[in-house]
């Protein structure tokens, strides 16, 4: 038996999100169909978390175990060639058979984008959330010190009572830098873990806070009252990108790329 990790890259505007939907297409469905067919064998691919519909990735990681062995090279380029050009495998390597790229992982990175030009930017329209009122750099960067640290992220995330959140939402959010370029803000996110659109809750939230609609102070008691109504809006899927995930024992011979818009 062997154990293969993938690092894949893909642009979701189009999918239904990473995880297998009974309606619409997901990315895992179609690595999953174009690697049975390749390896002539079923394949159950397994990632290292679920993305929405919409979200993008340039550091997904994913597993399968087979007997089948072949080479990397021959592989990449054969399911390259199968896959729709918003996909693609930047890597394969083989992986301990107890690797696991869900549960081996010990951290992951997020970037959301947002958009800040008095115009929406037709070319990244996809890929960057351009808010309807101002957003303040230094509003956020003093607004993010209150989400960095070892929290309960209850009141930030959808479906508490099911999944990883019932059983324990206490994450620590190890970063949450603010950086700016031209008209473009990335706020990037680093935890050892997401709780289910987590990232996109804390985001809107942020954008409430520079529009006015919630104060600075009440952030605390937000997270106290483990009430999700009580937290921001949702901010959209466009936006955000997993940027990479992290592991103890395993790392990856080609690392995910920083991200940079395309300017005309």
């Amino acid at each position: 038996m062997h154990n293969y990790k993938l690092l894949v890259a893909y642009e979701g505007t189009r999918y239904s999100g990473w995880q297998i939907q009974k309606n619409g297409i997901s990315i895992q469905a179609l690595l999953e169909k174009y690697l049975s067919i390749i390896l002539r064998t079923p394949i159950k691919l397994i990632g290292s978390g679920r993305t929405d519909a919409g979200v993008h990735a340039i550091g997904q990681v994913a597993h399968f175990k087979t007997i089948s062995s072949f080479e990397f090279s021959r592989l990449l380029k054969s399911l390259n060639g199968l896959l729709p050009p918003d996909i693609r495998v930047l890597s394969i390597e083989e992986a301990p058979l107890d690797f696991h790229a869900r549960y081996s992982a010990i951290g992951k990175v997020y970037h959301y984008y947002l958009h800040t030009g008095p115009v929406k930017d037709p070319f990244n329209r996809f890929y960057a959330y351009r808010a309807p009122h101002s957003v303040a750099l230094d509003t956020l960067i003093q607004a993010a010190k209150l989400f960095t640290g070892t929290h309960d992220f209850t009141s930030f995330t959808n479906e508490a009572t099911t999944g990883s959140a019932a059983k324990n939402a206490v994450r620590n959010l190890r970063r949450l830098s603010i950086l700016q370029e031209e008209e473009y803000i990335c706020l990037e996110l680093e935890a050892n873990g997401f709780l289910y659109k987590m990232v996109r809750n804390i985001v809107g939230t942020l954008l409430d806070i520079c529009a006015g609609k919630i104060a600075l102070e009440k952030i605390p008691a937000i997270f106290q009252a483990k009430d999700r109504r009580l937290a921001g809006r949702t901010a959209p899927a466009h936006g955000l990108i997993l940027a990479k995930v992290d592991y103890k024992t395993t790392s990856f011979s080609f690392d995910p790329p920083s991200l940079f818009f395309y300017k005309p």
